[in-house]
C-alpha cells in the first residue's frame, strides 16, 4: 500500500502531466474499489453520494461522519482519493482550516473547499479570505495536498459566469491548486474559464453530457468529475428494482 505521501505526489502529477484525466465519485469503500479495479487513477467523493447511504439529503452529514467516511475510502484504496469537504464545516477560515487539516489526517490527497455555506453564497472578499487560510494551513502538511477552491455561482444560480471567473481568479492568487466552478454547461464556456485562469481546472461533466477527454484534452482541462451522477444512477437502479418486486415482478434480477 503506497503512503500517503506517496498517493499526494501522485496525484500531485496527475494535474501536470498535461493530458486530462477522469476522477469518478464513489459513495462507499465498495464502489470505490470497483473503480480503482476499473484503472481510474484517483478518486473523489462525493458529499450528496454519502449523505444518500446515511438516508439524508446532501449538505447533513456531520464533520465526523465526513472525517470518518474519508478514512474508510483511503484505507481500501491505492489511490489518490480527493475529498468533498463541502465548505469546511464552518463558516470561520480559521476554523475551515483548521478541518480542512483534520481531513489530511484521514489520508486523502486532496480536498475541495466551497464558497457556499450550506444556505448562502459568502461574500467575494469573505470567500478569498476562506481559501486564504485553507491553503496557508494545507502548505504547512508534509505532502503536497491539493487544495481545491470551488466558485459555486453557476451552479446554485447567484452569479454569472464573469462573476465566477472573478472568484476562480482571486482563489489562484490566493494560492489554491486547483480550481472548479461546477455548473458550466458548455464547452465554450470551459474555454473560456480556461482563458482567464493559469491553474489546473476541475469540470463537472454530467453538466456536458456530450462531451468526451478529448474534448476537454484540446482546450487544456485537467480534471474531469462526475460529482454524484454515478450514485444517482445506482440509486434510480435500486428504485426501479424496489418497484418492480412491489408489483411481484423479479425480472430485473
Amino acid at each position: 500500500m503506497p503512503t500517503q505521501s506517496e498517493k499526494a505526489q501522485a496525484f500531485k502529477v496527475l494535474h501536470e502531466t498535461g493530458e486530462t484525466f477522469a476522477i469518478p465519485n464513489p459513495w462507499d469503500a465498495g464502489s470505490a474499489k470497483m473503480l480503482e479495479d476499473a484503472g481510474f487513477k484517483a478518486l473523489a467523493t462525493t458529499s450528496s453520494g454519502f449523505a444518500w447511504t446515511l438516508g439524508r439529503g446532501d449538505g447533513q452529514v456531520s464533520l465526523e461522519e465526513k472525517l470518518n467516511h474519508c478514512k474508510s475510502l483511503c484505507a481500501v484504496t491505492e489511490i489518490p482519493v480527493n475529498a468533498d469537504f463541502e465548505h469546511g464545516f464552518a463558516d470561520a477560515p480559521a476554523e475551515a482550516a483548521a478541518n480542512l487539516v483534520r481531513l489530511a489526517e484521514t489520508g486523502v490527497a486532496g480536498g475541495s473547499i466551497e464558497d457556499w455555506s450550506r444556505s448562502e453564497h459568502y461574500d467575494f472578499n469573505f470567500a478569498v479570505e476562506r481559501i486564504t487560510a485553507c491553503v496557508e494551513a494545507v502548505e504547512k502538511l508534509p505532502f503536497p495536498f491539493q487544495l481545491t477552491a470551488r466558485a459555486e455561482g453557476l451552479l446554485r444560480q447567484t452569479e454569472d459566469l464573469d462573476q465566477v471567473i472573478k472568484r476562480l481568479q482571486a482563489f489562484e492568487a490566493a494560492g489554491a491548486h486547483v480550481l472548479y466552478a461546477p455548473g458550466l454547461k458548455t464547452l465554450e464556456e470551459v474555454e473560456t474559464v480556461r482563458s482567464a485562469v493559469k491553474k489546473p481546472i476541475n469540470v463537472l461533466g454530467p453538466f456536458l453530457p456530450s462531451a468526451k477527454l478529448e474534448d476537454y484534452q484540446r482546450i487544456g482541462i485537467e480534471r474531469i468529475s462526475i460529482g454524484g451522477a454515478l450514485a444517482g444512477f445506482v440509486k434510480r437502479a435500486v428504485q426501479s428494482g424496489i418497484e418492480q418486486m412491489s408489483a411481484g415482478a423479479f425480472s430485473w434480477t
